[in-house]
């Protein structure tokens, strides 16, 4: 199945902002992650769709996933 994959802010330093990627049936958020290596400690947001999700959601063929970092600041 094809989803396509967004990144932001400083999970872009290194990958493709935006990709089309091909993941197995079944592929779970957590797959996706692993396979960009972040770490998911560093997770804030993760979004299929523009609806919020966690690590454990199976995506399906033709969704967004975007993933957002944990932003510092004060």
């Amino acid at each position: 199945m094809q989803v396509t994959v967004k990144l932001f802010a400083s999970f872009r330093t290194g990958r493709a902002p935006i990709e089309l990627c091909e993941y197995p049936d079944g592929a779970t958020v957590a797959d996706v992650v692993a396979d960009k290596g972040i770490p998911a400690g560093e997770i804030s947001i993760m979004l299929v769709d523009s609806c919020h999700v966690n690590l454990d959601r199976i995506l399906a063929d033709g969704e967004i996933l975007a993933i957002f970092p944990l932003l510092g600041g004060g």
